[in-house]
């Protein structure tokens, strides 16, 4: 079987038809979830995948999962996949290839005649992106149990829509019950969205897990005063406090390499006055990290700047976690799959852990979970410019297929 590879031209064709749909006029994507263009897009995949022979099953937060029947249909389905909703400035493969490296693989086995013991089936997502709607990777979050389908279900978009009447009225709110739907395996395939594989010149990532994450809101409050007559030594900054606090956000990262990631990405100043010293300034921050010891202790360090900061200063500054990922190692036996493929296939590889979140998180808490990452262009992702080779995107695709047949047993 070693010889068996995929049709790298039809899954690139396949990106570039999906991709179509809410095409941007600098070459990305804009097909938000549960819009209309959302629904041109999964009723495309969809009908690829009845092309192809699989048959169709639709949950209630609108997860959509493509069975390719096994010999022995009593066992759970080896399954791949990822989303296919975008960013409002998205590209044409981040979550994309995912779902439709799945299709090629489906229809390379068909292709070919092939059977496997175990089914094998195609995933995609519900808002993934949380772009329109929170919380971010909602299907899979609601899946595997994370938050409830009512509250999926009451998330509003900048109009008042709800995600609810958003999948009723498109037509993808499905009858079976989240998580009811079993798991054998699960992999993702996806593009890096980071600049790592590119840099060191290799085509295929081996994710081992996913980096757990922190964010915070931070408000640091002074008194705002006219610039001109208040003199240094008596103001009550708001703005150089925050920025004491911004760069122990780096030196905390810094100190914890080399997964340690830490960034200030959001920034509100009051009065945001040009002659007025600020009197308030709200700020994001984010603390990653591969551990949940490592995450814990940059957490517990952040913390104790800011009472430190404070006491010093004499500023009124408050800081308050709105939201906490636990790191996600992969299974073991997912990860050694995907890492024997890529020997098999011979292509040059590396061990990459993942700073972004992906659906294959919430898997991972249902059944073995692993993900295939390959480059894109200079690590760019949620960008209409986002970019990947073809051969590198085939190179993906054949290790999936692999990797999912270890799993899935040929017979």
């Amino acid at each position: 079987m070693n010889e068996l590879k995929i049709n790298g031209g039809r899954l690139w064709d396949s990106l570039m038809e999906l991709a179509k749909i809410g095409t941007t006029e600098k070459g990305g994507v804009k097909r938000l979830t549960l819009t209309d263009l959302d629904k041109q897009g999964r009723d495309l995949v969809t009908g690829w995948a009845r092309d192809a022979g699989l048959s169709i099953t639709v949950d209630q937060i609108g997860n959509v999962f493509m069975r390719r029947d096994g010999v022995n249909n009593a066992l759970p389905p080896i399954m791949t996949g990822s989303h296919i909703d975008t960013q409002p400035t998205g590209g044409k493969f981040d979550g994309n290839y995912g779902v439709l490296a799945g299709l090629e693989v489906v229809r390379t086995l068909n292709d070919r005649g092939i059977r496997t013991e175990a089914p094998i089936e195609v995933a995609f997502w519900t808002n993934e992106e949380g772009s329109r709607f929170v919380p971010v990777m909602m299907g899979s979050g609601v899946f595997c149990g994370a938050f409830t389908l009512e509250h999926a279900y009451a998330a509003k978009d900048t109009e008042g829509k709800t995600v609810g009447e958003e999948l009723e009225r498109i037509g993808y709110k499905g009858e079976q019950v989240p998580g009811q739907h079993p798991i054998g395996a699960y992999f993702e395939a996806h593009i890096e969205q980071g600049p790592v594989l590119e840099d060191a010149d290799k085509v295929i990532g081996v994710v081992p897990a996913v980096m757990g994450l922190s964010w915070y809101d931070c408000t640091v409050t002074g008194m705002e005063a006219h610039a001109g007559p208040t003199p240094m030594h008596l103001r009550r900054d708001a703005m150089q406090v925050s920025t004491r606090i911004i760069q122990e956000v780096v030196a905390i990262a810094n100190r914890y390499p080399p997964y340690g990631r830490g960034t200030v990405g959001m920034m509100q100043v009051f009065p945001n006055s040009r002659n007025v010293i600020p009197g308030q300034v709200k700020f994001s921050i984010d603390l990653r990290n591969v551990s949940d010891e490592l995450l814990n202790t940059m957490h517990e360090e952040m913390l104790a700047f800011v009472d430190r900061t404070a006491g010093e200063t004499g500023l009124d500054i408050k800081i308050e976690r709105v939201s906490y990922f636990p790191p996600c190692p992969f299974h073991p036996d997912c990860v050694g799959a995907v890492r024997k493929a890529t020997e098999k296939l011979g292509y040059s590889t590396m061990d990459v852990v993942s700073g972004a979140g992906h659906d294959a998180i919430y898997a991972a808490r249902v059944a073995p979970a692993g993900m295939i990452f390959v480059p894109c262009k200079d690590g760019i992702s949620h960008n209409e410019i986002e970019d990947a080779k073809a051969e590198h995107l085939e190179a993906g695709c054949n290790v999936l297929l692999h990797a999912m047949l270890e799993r899935a047993r040929v017979v």
